[in-house]
């Protein structure tokens, strides 16, 4: 379809988009009187959407057409609070509008409790959350005892992965997996050039670790995807797991990393052990490194 045609399409669904919307908001709910009898449609006229939003009347009917202007995000959010629209909406008002989406914002809280219990059933397997910066939220008691995760850390995954001595001793892999990791982190933040939070990261893990430095001058990119890793944990010796990062539908804020045993090394048989009351015993006394 030419690029013509798609921005008339485009246009048109934000025309029909932006009716359906205003007449199902009722004056009563924008802080109106209801204008009784001379009303003859339900829902919000034009020119009230233009004065609660502080947009011209003119400006806002030509949007409303579907015509071809210039639109700001502060404009369209404040469309989009007038019209009671959903985050969901807001970002689909976004994209009719040419402009791009804003990121999803997290629903305070939801999905939460489903998460936890997601990763603690997952046991005796290593499973944790991170937020959309790395941070990490949570994470399974398995995660404590094979990955080195622990409230004294960072909390940040990637500072962690390049500053904490206890998985760096652990991780047989870590060279190979480094350029991973910091591959994956610069599709990142080519994908959201503008986040000043993954600004943040960037400037702190390279303030920490010139091996991280260098790694990212390299340029390289990569699309998340399977990682291979291979521990060698004090108790139970060799561990080799695949991690998989799943991003939370209902909160999209967050991505679950799962880590899945292998065959080999008898992995699944020594997470289990690690789980038991004997080996929860030994964990209390690990061997140093």
């Amino acid at each position: 379809m030419a690029v013509d045609a798609l921005k008339s399409r485009r246009l048109s669904e934000l025309r029909e988009f932006l009716m359906s919307r205003r007449a199902r908001v009722s004056p009563a709910e924008a802080g109106l009187p209801d204008g009784g009898a001379r009303r003859r449609t339900p829902g919000l006229r034009r020119e009230e959407v233009a004065v609660l939003a502080g947009v011209g009347a003119s400006w806002y009917q030509w949007l409303e057409q579907g015509r071809d202007i210039s639109v700001s995000p502060q404009v369209l959010d404040s469309v989009a609070r007038v019209l009671r629209l959903s985050n969901a909406e807001r970002r689909h008002l976004y994209a009719l509008a040419g402009l791009n989406p804003p990121a999803p914002e997290p629903a305070a809280d939801h999905g939460c409790e489903g998460i936890r219990r997601l990763i603690d059933a997952w046991m005796p397997f290593p499973a944790h959350i991170m937020d959309r910066y790395y941070n990490c939220v949570m994470y399974n008691e398995a995660a404590g005892w094979v990955l080195g995760l622990r409230p004294e850390n960072t909390q940040n995954c990637l500072v962690d992965f390049f500053t904490d001595p206890l998985y760096r001793s652990r991780s047989q892999s870590w060279e190979r997996n480094a350029r991973t990791v910091v591959a994956q982190f610069r599709a990142m933040c080519a994908d959201r050039p503008d986040d000043e939070g993954l600004q943040v990261v960037l400037a702190e893990v390279s303030a920490v670790s010139p091996e991280f430095v260098a790694l990212w001058e390299r340029r390289d990119i990569l699309d998340a995807g399977v990682v291979r890793k291979e521990l060698e944990h004090p108790l139970v010796g060799l561990l080799c797991v695949e991690s998989t990062a799943l991003r939370v539908p209902a909160r999209q804020d967050l991505t679950i990393v799962l880590h899945t045993p292998l065959e080999e090394a008898n992995t699944v048989a020594k997470l289990e052990w690690l789980a038991s009351a004997e080996g929860r015993r030994g964990a209390m006394y690990p061997v140093a490194g």
